[in-house]
Protein backbone atom coordinates (compact mmCIF):
# COMPACT_ATOMS: atom_id res chain seq x y z
CA UNK A 1 0.00 0.00 0.00
CA UNK A 2 1.52 3.62 -0.97
CA UNK A 3 1.63 6.32 1.15
CA UNK A 4 -1.02 7.77 -0.85
CA UNK A 5 -3.14 5.07 -0.38
CA UNK A 6 -3.25 4.77 3.02
CA UNK A 7 -3.68 8.44 3.98
CA UNK A 8 -6.81 8.23 1.73
CA UNK A 9 -7.71 4.89 3.91
CA UNK A 10 -6.73 6.36 7.48
CA UNK A 11 -8.91 9.35 6.39
CA UNK A 12 -11.94 8.02 4.89
CA UNK A 13 -14.03 6.29 7.38
CA UNK A 14 -14.70 10.00 8.96
CA UNK A 15 -15.73 11.00 6.23
CA UNK A 16 -17.94 8.86 5.92
CA UNK A 17 -19.42 8.78 9.33
CA UNK A 18 -19.87 12.51 8.54
CA UNK A 19 -22.29 11.50 5.34
CA UNK A 20 -24.22 9.71 7.95
CA UNK A 21 -24.85 11.57 10.12
CA UNK A 22 -25.74 14.83 7.83
CA UNK A 23 -27.38 12.54 5.72
CA UNK A 24 -29.45 11.14 9.14
CA UNK A 25 -30.38 14.99 10.18
CA UNK A 26 -31.48 15.46 6.51
CA UNK A 27 -34.12 12.88 6.16
CA UNK A 28 -35.06 13.60 9.73
CA UNK A 29 -36.06 17.43 9.22
CA UNK A 30 -37.53 15.90 5.72
CA UNK A 31 -39.54 13.35 7.18
CA UNK A 32 -38.00 10.55 4.82
CA UNK A 33 -36.82 7.19 4.92
CA UNK A 34 -33.74 7.50 2.88
CA UNK A 35 -32.07 8.53 -0.57
CA UNK A 36 -31.45 6.97 -3.68
CA UNK A 37 -28.49 8.70 -5.73
CA UNK A 38 -28.51 8.21 -9.02
CA UNK A 39 -24.74 7.71 -10.78
CA UNK A 40 -26.20 8.70 -14.06
CA UNK A 41 -26.45 7.28 -17.31
CA UNK A 42 -24.83 8.02 -20.78
CA UNK A 43 -26.36 10.74 -23.14
CA UNK A 44 -27.12 10.21 -26.33
CA UNK A 45 -26.13 12.68 -29.28
CA UNK A 46 -29.19 13.77 -31.00
CA UNK A 47 -29.88 11.02 -33.92
CA UNK A 48 -26.75 9.43 -33.29
CA UNK A 49 -25.40 6.39 -31.66
CA UNK A 50 -22.74 8.47 -29.66
CA UNK A 51 -22.69 9.02 -26.12
CA UNK A 52 -21.02 12.14 -24.86
CA UNK A 53 -18.57 11.87 -22.23
CA UNK A 54 -19.97 10.60 -18.78
CA UNK A 55 -20.09 13.31 -16.35
CA UNK A 56 -21.07 11.22 -12.77
CA UNK A 57 -23.53 12.77 -10.71
CA UNK A 58 -21.91 15.03 -7.91
CA UNK A 59 -24.27 13.64 -5.02
CA UNK A 60 -22.94 10.24 -6.30
CA UNK A 61 -18.77 10.55 -6.03
CA UNK A 62 -19.21 12.64 -2.58
CA UNK A 63 -19.72 9.15 -1.05
CA UNK A 64 -16.85 7.05 -3.00
CA UNK A 65 -14.67 7.73 -5.57
CA UNK A 66 -16.61 5.81 -8.34
CA UNK A 67 -16.14 8.47 -11.50
CA UNK A 68 -16.66 6.41 -14.72
CA UNK A 69 -19.89 3.85 -13.66
CA UNK A 70 -23.08 4.45 -15.45
CA UNK A 71 -26.31 3.04 -14.58
CA UNK A 72 -24.82 2.60 -10.73
CA UNK A 73 -26.98 3.61 -7.56
CA UNK A 74 -26.58 4.39 -3.76
CA UNK A 75 -29.18 3.57 -1.10
CA UNK A 76 -28.58 6.26 1.99
CA UNK A 77 -30.37 5.83 5.38
CA UNK A 78 -28.16 7.97 7.19
CA UNK A 79 -28.22 4.44 9.88
CA UNK A 80 -27.65 1.28 8.22
CA UNK A 81 -24.69 0.29 5.54
CA UNK A 82 -25.32 2.08 2.36
CA UNK A 83 -26.00 0.27 -0.39
CA UNK A 84 -23.88 0.06 -3.48
CA UNK A 85 -25.48 -0.92 -6.71
CA UNK A 86 -22.78 -1.64 -9.20
CA UNK A 87 -23.31 -1.77 -12.55
CA UNK A 88 -21.42 -4.65 -14.04
CA UNK A 89 -22.94 -5.78 -17.27
CA UNK A 90 -21.93 -8.37 -19.70
CA UNK A 91 -20.66 -6.85 -22.83
CA UNK A 92 -18.78 -7.40 -25.59
CA UNK A 93 -18.55 -4.34 -27.48
CA UNK A 94 -16.94 -1.64 -24.70
CA UNK A 95 -14.27 -2.73 -22.05
CA UNK A 96 -16.44 -2.87 -18.44
CA UNK A 97 -14.87 -1.84 -15.06
CA UNK A 98 -15.08 -4.37 -12.75
CA UNK A 99 -15.40 -4.21 -9.25
CA UNK A 100 -11.69 -3.64 -6.93
CA UNK A 101 -11.31 -4.47 -3.51
CA UNK A 102 -10.35 -0.73 -1.99
CA UNK A 103 -10.49 1.18 1.04
CA UNK A 104 -13.57 2.36 0.46
CA UNK A 105 -15.61 -1.52 -0.71
CA UNK A 106 -16.04 -2.75 3.10
CA UNK A 107 -18.52 0.79 3.89
CA UNK A 108 -21.38 -0.24 1.31
CA UNK A 109 -23.29 -3.31 0.61
CA UNK A 110 -22.38 -4.30 -2.52
CA UNK A 111 -24.63 -5.42 -5.11
CA UNK A 112 -23.94 -6.12 -8.94
CA UNK A 113 -26.03 -5.36 -11.43
CA UNK A 114 -25.82 -7.07 -14.78
CA UNK A 115 -28.81 -5.09 -17.18
CA UNK A 116 -29.31 -1.42 -15.92
CA UNK A 117 -33.10 -2.19 -16.96
CA UNK A 118 -33.50 -4.58 -13.82
CA UNK A 119 -32.36 -2.10 -11.65
CA UNK A 120 -35.76 -1.74 -10.17
CA UNK A 121 -35.13 -5.37 -8.56
CA UNK A 122 -32.53 -4.27 -6.47
CA UNK A 123 -33.89 -0.77 -5.11
CA UNK A 124 -36.36 -0.15 -2.31
CA UNK A 125 -39.75 -2.13 -3.40
CA UNK A 126 -41.97 1.17 -1.48
CA UNK A 127 -40.78 4.36 -2.36
CA UNK A 128 -42.73 6.74 -0.84
CA UNK A 129 -40.33 7.35 1.80
CA UNK A 130 -37.57 7.44 -0.47
CA UNK A 131 -36.24 10.68 -2.69
CA UNK A 132 -34.60 10.45 -5.77
CA UNK A 133 -31.38 12.78 -6.44
CA UNK A 134 -30.00 12.53 -10.34
CA UNK A 135 -30.55 14.48 -13.40
CA UNK A 136 -32.58 11.66 -15.29
CA UNK A 137 -35.98 12.44 -14.00
CA UNK A 138 -37.86 10.82 -16.53
CA UNK A 139 -36.11 7.27 -15.12
CA UNK A 140 -37.36 8.26 -11.56
CA UNK A 141 -40.91 8.48 -12.55
CA UNK A 142 -41.02 5.57 -14.61
CA UNK A 143 -39.35 3.42 -11.51
CA UNK A 144 -42.00 4.99 -9.67
CA UNK A 145 -40.50 7.78 -7.16
CA UNK A 146 -42.68 10.68 -6.34
CA UNK A 147 -39.92 12.65 -4.36
CA UNK A 148 -37.77 13.77 -7.21
CA UNK A 149 -34.98 16.25 -6.24
CA UNK A 150 -36.30 18.02 -3.42
CA UNK A 151 -35.19 21.24 -2.86
CA UNK A 152 -35.24 21.36 0.85
CA UNK A 153 -32.93 18.14 1.12
CA UNK A 154 -30.46 19.49 -1.51
CA UNK A 155 -29.78 23.32 0.26
CA UNK A 156 -29.24 21.08 3.11
CA UNK A 157 -26.60 18.57 1.79
CA UNK A 158 -25.55 21.54 -0.52
CA UNK A 159 -24.91 23.80 2.35
CA UNK A 160 -22.58 21.01 4.19
CA UNK A 161 -20.66 20.51 1.07
CA UNK A 162 -18.81 23.41 1.86
CA UNK A 163 -17.28 21.78 5.32
CA UNK A 164 -14.66 19.74 3.51
CA UNK A 165 -13.63 16.91 5.31
CA UNK A 166 -9.59 15.75 6.00
CA UNK A 167 -10.25 12.85 2.99
CA UNK A 168 -11.58 15.70 1.00
CA UNK A 169 -8.65 18.13 1.74
CA UNK A 170 -6.22 15.08 0.64
CA UNK A 171 -7.95 14.35 -2.45
CA UNK A 172 -7.73 18.45 -3.34
CA UNK A 173 -4.20 18.24 -2.36
CA UNK A 174 -3.61 15.76 -5.23
CA UNK A 175 -5.64 17.26 -7.71
CA UNK A 176 -3.41 20.04 -7.18
CA UNK A 177 -0.38 17.99 -7.34
CA UNK A 178 -1.78 16.83 -10.68
CA UNK A 179 -2.24 20.14 -11.59
CA UNK A 180 0.66 21.72 -10.84
CA UNK A 181 2.80 18.71 -13.31
CA UNK A 182 0.79 20.00 -16.01
CA UNK A 183 0.81 24.00 -15.52
CA UNK A 184 5.08 23.52 -15.53
CA UNK A 185 4.85 21.53 -18.58
CA UNK A 186 2.54 24.10 -20.09
CA UNK A 187 4.45 27.09 -19.29
CA UNK A 188 7.94 25.69 -20.47
CA UNK A 189 6.04 24.65 -24.02
CA UNK A 190 4.91 28.70 -24.43
CA UNK A 191 8.45 29.62 -23.22
CA UNK A 192 9.74 27.14 -26.96
CA UNK A 193 6.95 29.11 -28.50
CA UNK A 194 4.58 26.33 -28.88
CA UNK A 195 1.13 27.17 -30.23
CA UNK A 196 -1.73 27.44 -28.04
CA UNK A 197 -2.56 23.57 -29.23
CA UNK A 198 0.87 22.17 -28.59
CA UNK A 199 0.75 23.47 -25.20
CA UNK A 200 -2.75 22.37 -24.54
CA UNK A 201 -1.00 18.56 -25.56
CA UNK A 202 1.90 19.34 -23.09
CA UNK A 203 -0.79 20.06 -20.21
CA UNK A 204 -2.61 17.06 -21.27
CA UNK A 205 0.44 14.44 -21.90
CA UNK A 206 2.44 15.08 -18.85
CA UNK A 207 -0.17 14.10 -16.15
CA UNK A 208 -1.87 10.97 -18.82
CA UNK A 209 -4.85 13.13 -19.58
CA UNK A 210 -7.23 13.40 -22.26
CA UNK A 211 -9.20 16.44 -23.00
CA UNK A 212 -12.57 14.56 -21.09
CA UNK A 213 -10.54 14.13 -18.10
CA UNK A 214 -10.14 17.74 -16.89
CA UNK A 215 -12.36 18.95 -14.41
CA UNK A 216 -13.16 22.05 -17.41
CA UNK A 217 -12.17 23.13 -20.37
CA UNK A 218 -8.69 24.33 -20.13
CA UNK A 219 -8.17 28.30 -21.05
CA UNK A 220 -5.12 27.94 -23.06
CA UNK A 221 -4.47 31.65 -24.31
CA UNK A 222 -1.62 33.27 -26.25
CA UNK A 223 -1.36 37.42 -26.72
CA UNK A 224 -4.67 39.36 -27.22
CA UNK A 225 -6.55 35.65 -26.38
CA UNK A 226 -5.72 36.00 -22.97
CA UNK A 227 -8.25 39.04 -22.46
CA UNK A 228 -11.44 36.88 -23.18
CA UNK A 229 -12.25 34.94 -20.15
CA UNK A 230 -13.31 31.98 -21.26
CA UNK A 231 -11.16 31.49 -24.27
CA UNK A 232 -11.15 27.97 -25.51
CA UNK A 233 -10.40 27.99 -29.26
CA UNK A 234 -6.79 26.31 -28.94
CA UNK A 235 -4.83 28.08 -32.37
CA UNK A 236 -2.34 25.25 -33.87
CA UNK A 237 -0.73 27.93 -35.68
CA UNK A 238 1.68 29.88 -33.13
CA UNK A 239 1.31 33.24 -33.44
CA UNK A 240 4.29 35.59 -34.95
CA UNK A 241 5.64 36.81 -31.66
CA UNK A 242 4.59 35.15 -27.90
CA UNK A 243 3.96 38.05 -25.79
CA UNK A 244 1.60 36.72 -23.09
CA UNK A 245 0.34 33.68 -22.00
CA UNK A 246 -2.52 32.94 -19.97
CA UNK A 247 -3.49 29.38 -18.63
CA UNK A 248 -6.50 28.71 -16.48
CA UNK A 249 -6.61 24.62 -16.45
CA UNK A 250 -6.84 22.08 -13.61
CA UNK A 251 -6.90 18.30 -12.27
CA UNK A 252 -8.59 16.06 -10.78
CA UNK A 253 -8.26 13.58 -8.05
CA UNK A 254 -11.03 11.01 -6.58
CA UNK A 255 -13.47 13.85 -7.88
CA UNK A 256 -12.42 16.62 -6.21
CA UNK A 257 -11.15 19.28 -8.82
CA UNK A 258 -7.96 21.60 -8.92
CA UNK A 259 -8.69 24.89 -10.66
CA UNK A 260 -5.25 26.91 -11.28
CA UNK A 261 -4.42 30.15 -12.96
CA UNK A 262 -1.20 31.39 -14.11
CA UNK A 263 -0.25 34.29 -16.78
CA UNK A 264 3.33 34.70 -18.33
CA UNK A 265 5.34 37.51 -20.28
CA UNK A 266 7.98 36.07 -23.02
CA UNK A 267 9.69 39.16 -21.87
CA UNK A 268 11.11 41.02 -18.78
CA UNK A 269 8.77 44.25 -19.95
CA UNK A 270 6.57 46.63 -18.25
CA UNK A 271 4.10 43.66 -18.49
CA UNK A 272 6.08 41.31 -16.18
CA UNK A 273 6.14 44.01 -14.15
CA UNK A 274 2.48 44.26 -13.88
CA UNK A 275 2.19 40.54 -13.60
CA UNK A 276 4.18 40.60 -10.62
CA UNK A 277 2.02 43.49 -8.66
CA UNK A 278 -0.88 40.71 -9.57
CA UNK A 279 0.67 38.08 -8.13
CA UNK A 280 1.20 40.49 -4.50
CA UNK A 281 -2.13 41.58 -4.83
CA UNK A 282 -3.56 37.89 -5.60
CA UNK A 283 -1.32 36.64 -2.26
CA UNK A 284 -2.71 39.68 0.03
CA UNK A 285 -6.15 38.36 -0.66
CA UNK A 286 -5.09 35.01 0.17
CA UNK A 287 -4.36 36.56 3.54
CA UNK A 288 -7.72 37.30 3.90
CA UNK A 289 -9.73 34.30 3.93
CA UNK A 290 -9.95 34.51 7.23
CA UNK A 291 -13.29 32.25 9.45
CA UNK A 292 -15.32 34.95 10.38
CA UNK A 293 -14.85 37.08 7.16
CA UNK A 294 -17.71 37.60 4.37
CA UNK A 295 -16.37 36.32 1.64
CA UNK A 296 -18.27 39.46 -0.55
CA UNK A 297 -16.47 41.97 1.53
CA UNK A 298 -12.92 40.34 0.65
CA UNK A 299 -14.19 40.76 -3.13
CA UNK A 300 -14.94 44.29 -2.31
CA UNK A 301 -11.49 44.70 -1.04
CA UNK A 302 -9.50 43.43 -3.77
CA UNK A 303 -11.73 44.84 -6.12
CA UNK A 304 -10.25 48.61 -4.05
CA UNK A 305 -6.81 47.46 -4.91
CA UNK A 306 -7.17 46.61 -8.49
CA UNK A 307 -7.82 50.02 -8.78
CA UNK A 308 -4.59 50.64 -6.69
CA UNK A 309 -2.71 48.86 -9.05
CA UNK A 310 -4.29 50.54 -12.44
CA UNK A 311 -3.21 53.50 -10.69
CA UNK A 312 0.28 52.87 -9.33
CA UNK A 313 1.29 51.47 -13.42
CA UNK A 314 -0.18 54.53 -14.75
CA UNK A 315 -3.37 53.15 -16.41
CA UNK A 316 -6.32 55.55 -14.59
CA UNK A 317 -5.50 59.71 -13.94
CA UNK A 318 -7.46 59.06 -10.99
CA UNK A 319 -6.88 57.30 -7.41
CA UNK A 320 -8.83 53.73 -6.59
CA UNK A 321 -11.40 55.75 -3.87
CA UNK A 322 -12.19 57.47 -7.11
CA UNK A 323 -12.20 54.50 -9.60
CA UNK A 324 -14.00 52.72 -6.79
CA UNK A 325 -17.08 55.61 -6.76
CA UNK A 326 -17.11 56.27 -10.66
CA UNK A 327 -17.20 52.17 -11.61
CA UNK A 328 -14.38 51.67 -13.94
CA UNK A 329 -12.47 49.37 -12.22
CA UNK A 330 -14.83 46.35 -12.87
CA UNK A 331 -13.96 47.06 -16.56
CA UNK A 332 -10.49 45.94 -15.51
CA UNK A 333 -11.66 43.31 -13.53
CA UNK A 334 -15.40 42.08 -14.50
CA UNK A 335 -15.62 39.04 -12.62
CA UNK A 336 -15.57 37.86 -9.19
CA UNK A 337 -12.42 37.10 -7.13
CA UNK A 338 -13.20 33.54 -7.03
CA UNK A 339 -15.45 30.86 -5.70
CA UNK A 340 -15.86 27.08 -3.53
CA UNK A 341 -13.79 24.36 -4.76
CA UNK A 342 -14.81 20.37 -4.52
CA UNK A 343 -16.69 17.92 -5.96
CA UNK A 344 -17.49 20.98 -8.86
CA UNK A 345 -15.09 23.76 -10.15
CA UNK A 346 -17.50 26.08 -8.95
CA UNK A 347 -18.67 24.16 -5.86
CA UNK A 348 -22.53 24.59 -4.37
CA UNK A 349 -23.41 26.46 -1.02
CA UNK A 350 -21.47 29.61 -1.94
CA UNK A 351 -24.70 31.84 -1.12
CA UNK A 352 -26.39 29.87 1.39
CA UNK A 353 -26.70 31.33 4.93
CA UNK A 354 -27.90 28.13 6.66
CA UNK A 355 -29.01 24.96 5.80
CA UNK A 356 -32.42 25.50 4.51
CA UNK A 357 -30.94 27.56 1.76
CA UNK A 358 -31.43 31.39 2.82
CA UNK A 359 -29.87 33.18 0.14
CA UNK A 360 -26.93 35.86 0.48
CA UNK A 361 -26.86 38.58 -1.92
CA UNK A 362 -23.49 39.52 -3.82
CA UNK A 363 -23.28 43.54 -3.22
CA UNK A 364 -25.02 44.92 -6.57
CA UNK A 365 -22.17 47.02 -7.77
CA UNK A 366 -20.45 43.24 -7.79
CA UNK A 367 -23.39 40.64 -9.51
CA UNK A 368 -20.36 38.06 -10.90
CA UNK A 369 -19.49 36.68 -7.62
CA UNK A 370 -19.98 32.73 -7.53
CA UNK A 371 -19.78 33.14 -3.36
CA UNK A 372 -20.84 35.55 -0.91
CA UNK A 373 -21.32 33.31 2.17
CA UNK A 374 -19.17 34.09 5.17
CA UNK A 375 -15.98 32.77 5.33
CA UNK A 376 -15.71 29.21 7.82
CA UNK A 377 -12.95 26.68 8.84
CA UNK A 378 -12.56 23.43 6.59
CA UNK A 379 -14.00 25.31 3.61
CA UNK A 380 -11.60 25.27 0.31
CA UNK A 381 -11.46 28.70 -2.18
CA UNK A 382 -10.35 29.65 -5.56
CA UNK A 383 -8.68 33.14 -5.25
CA UNK A 384 -8.28 34.52 -9.00
CA UNK A 385 -7.91 38.42 -9.38
CA UNK A 386 -7.87 39.47 -12.66
CA UNK A 387 -6.75 42.69 -14.55
CA UNK A 388 -8.05 42.84 -18.26
CA UNK A 389 -7.65 44.74 -21.05
CA UNK A 390 -11.04 44.05 -23.32
CA UNK A 391 -11.75 45.90 -26.57
CA UNK A 392 -15.57 45.93 -25.99
CA UNK A 393 -15.73 46.66 -22.37
CA UNK A 394 -13.17 49.30 -23.16
CA UNK A 395 -15.28 50.87 -25.74
CA UNK A 396 -18.17 51.43 -23.62
CA UNK A 397 -15.65 52.94 -21.10
CA UNK A 398 -14.03 55.46 -23.78
CA UNK A 399 -18.02 56.15 -24.62
CA UNK A 400 -18.61 56.98 -21.27
CA UNK A 401 -18.27 60.26 -18.85
CA UNK A 402 -15.55 58.56 -17.22
CA UNK A 403 -13.57 58.31 -20.38
CA UNK A 404 -11.22 60.61 -19.06
CA UNK A 405 -10.41 58.81 -15.73
CA UNK A 406 -8.52 56.97 -18.30
CA UNK A 407 -5.11 57.12 -19.61
CA UNK A 408 -5.70 55.65 -23.27
CA UNK A 409 -2.12 55.47 -24.14
CA UNK A 410 -0.78 53.09 -21.48
CA UNK A 411 -4.42 51.23 -21.93
CA UNK A 412 -3.67 50.75 -25.27
CA UNK A 413 0.28 49.79 -25.17
CA UNK A 414 -1.30 46.66 -22.81
CA UNK A 415 -3.66 45.69 -25.52
CA UNK A 416 -1.51 43.31 -27.42
CA UNK A 417 -0.94 41.29 -23.65
CA UNK A 418 -4.41 40.77 -23.40
CA UNK A 419 -4.90 40.55 -19.55
CA UNK A 420 -3.42 39.00 -16.72
CA UNK A 421 -5.34 36.28 -13.65
CA UNK A 422 -3.37 34.24 -11.26
CA UNK A 423 -5.30 31.65 -8.94
CA UNK A 424 -4.15 29.54 -6.45
CA UNK A 425 -6.33 26.86 -4.28
CA UNK A 426 -6.85 27.65 -0.59
CA UNK A 427 -7.82 25.50 2.46
CA UNK A 428 -8.99 27.48 5.16
CA UNK A 429 -8.19 26.12 8.94
CA UNK A 430 -8.80 27.94 11.94
CA UNK A 431 -5.28 29.44 12.86
CA UNK A 432 -3.96 29.62 9.13
CA UNK A 433 -4.66 28.92 5.33
CA UNK A 434 -3.08 26.23 3.62
CA UNK A 435 -2.29 27.29 0.03
CA UNK A 436 -1.95 23.95 -1.95
CA UNK A 437 -1.14 25.91 -5.33
CA UNK A 438 2.12 27.58 -3.64
CA UNK A 439 3.27 24.77 -1.38
CA UNK A 440 4.06 22.71 -4.69
CA UNK A 441 6.01 26.06 -5.86
CA UNK A 442 4.49 27.34 -8.87
CA UNK A 443 5.02 30.82 -8.58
Amino acid sequence: MTTLHANLATHYPAHIAQLQKTSKAALTRENLEGVVIHSGQEIKAFLDDNSYPFRVNPHFKYWLPLLDIPNSWLIINGEDKPTLIYYQPVDFWHKVTPLTDDYWNEFFTIKILTKASEVDKLLPYDKKGFAYIGSHIEVAKALGFETINPEPLLNFFHYHRAYKSSYEHECLRQSNILAVTAHKAARDAFLQGKSEFEIQQAYLTSIGYSTNDTPYGNIVALNENCSILHYMTLDKVAPPAHRSFLIDAGANFNGYAADITRTYSFKQDQFAELIARMDKLMLNAVDGLKPGVSYADLHVDTHRAIGGVLNEFGLINVDANTAVESGIISTFFPHGLGHHLGLQVHDVGGFMADERGTHVSSPEAHPFLRTSRVIESGQVFTIEPGLYFIDSLLGDLKASKNSDQINWQKVDEMRPFGGIRIEDNIIVHQSHNENMTRDLDLN
